[in-house]
């Protein structure tokens, strides 16, 4: 039997460790429902819960998407002070931010090189390094 987008959604919640509320289920079935990763913010998701249905109010969303991030089954992008994007890949890769339509897009990691990153100061270690790559047209 192939598992529906509430299956899929219910089991990633559980394998974080969530409790698998009706708000819950019904964000993480937009996000990991069909089994392919997405960038999203908190208004596009919000948006996308109302044209389903999903009775949940904005700051619900800014809440589970932050339980979700803690869980460490989303990860956070920020482009700039004011705009959060949220990606359900959780790996270290590389994005490119498309300023035209601030759009948030995978880039190519096998084309990424990074060397000679500075030593951390002492007593601290480098937990990751966030690359955004931002693409504007000529």
């Amino acid at each position: 039997m192939t598992p529906n987008s509430e299956d899929l959604a219910t089991s990633w919640l559980v394998e974080a460790g969530l409790r698998p509320t009706r708000q819950r289920v019904a964000l993480a079935e937009l996000l990991v429902g069909d089994g392919k990763h997405r960038h999203v913010t908190a208004e596009s998701l919000f948006d996308s819960a109302k044209t389903k249905g999903a009775a949940v109010s904005l700051a619900t969303v800014y809440n589970t998407l932050r339980a979700f991030c803690d869980a460490g089954v989303l990860q956070e992008i920020t482009v700039d002070g004011s705009k959060s994007y949220f990606d359900t890949n959780t790996h270290d890769h590389p994005h490119f931010f498309w300023e035209d339509s601030s759009k948030v897009t995978d880039a190519p990691a096998e084309q990424l090189v990074i060397q000679n990153l500075p030593e951390a100061p002492e007593g601290m270690e480098i937990a990751s390094v966030d690359v955004v790559i931002r693409l504007r047209k000529l």
